[in-house]
């Protein structure tokens, strides 16, 4: 891989990821990155500030409860993820359970709408 491209890819990695990144390669290597902490704070607080603004542009759609309607929320279920009616129904049944994830903001706002409309308890991560 050239140098150009490893810098691309690892400007893609969210801060937690650099984190983990940087450990996995202190042990890998026996070293420290305390050295570098001087000539790598102006490209963090970057990579930082370029994360700040950034909304939260994918969701889990997370059903804690079904709730008494039941059907009405397989239907929701079985609408929302493309299923069969047998498998809405165990996702349902299933329940605390994510229904879906990575889901556009703007749709899991309306996803989340029409499942707490069928009565269902419903939370985005």
């Amino acid at each position: 891989m050239k140098t150009q491209e490893l810098v691309e890819e690892i400007a893609k990695l969210t801060l937690t990821e650099a984190a983990d990144l940087v450990k996995a390669l202190e042990e890998k290597f026996g070293v420290s990155a305390a050295a570098m902490s001087v000539a790598a704070a102006p490209a963090a607080g970057a990579a930082a500030a370029a994360d700040a603004p950034a909304a939260k542009t994918d969701y889990e759609i997370f059903l804690k409860d079904a709730g008494a309607n039941k059907i009405g929320v397989i239907k929701v279920v079985k609408e929302i993820t493309g299923l069969g009616l047998g498998d809405a129904k165990a996702i349902v049944d299933g329940a605390p359970k994510t229904i879906k994830d990575k889901v556009p903001a703007e749709d899991a706002k309306k996803f989340e709408a029409q499942l707490k409309e069928a009565g269902a308890t419903v939370e985005l991560k």
